[in-house]
């Protein structure tokens, strides 16, 4: 299941124009792509955070 683009209704996988505002959605190679690019920009995110030290919060108040 997919969503509209321009108002977020549910629609089917495959379909090609919104049957609640008629607005034209995305063909299945450009959704291939932006879920692959999505992938990448997600696995480069986790990447970079487990390089990263890791630092108490800090706003945290202390306790003395």
């Amino acid at each position: 299941m997919g969503f509209c683009i321009n108002c977020g209704q549910q629609h089917p996988d495959g379909t090609r124009f919104c049957r609640f505002c008629g607005n034209q959605q995305p063909g299945e190679q450009l959704l291939q792509r932006l879920r692959i690019e999505a992938q990448q920009i997600h696995s480069m995110r986790l990447q970079m955070q487990s390089q990263q030290p890791q630092q108490g919060n800090p706003y945290q108040q202390r306790r003395w």
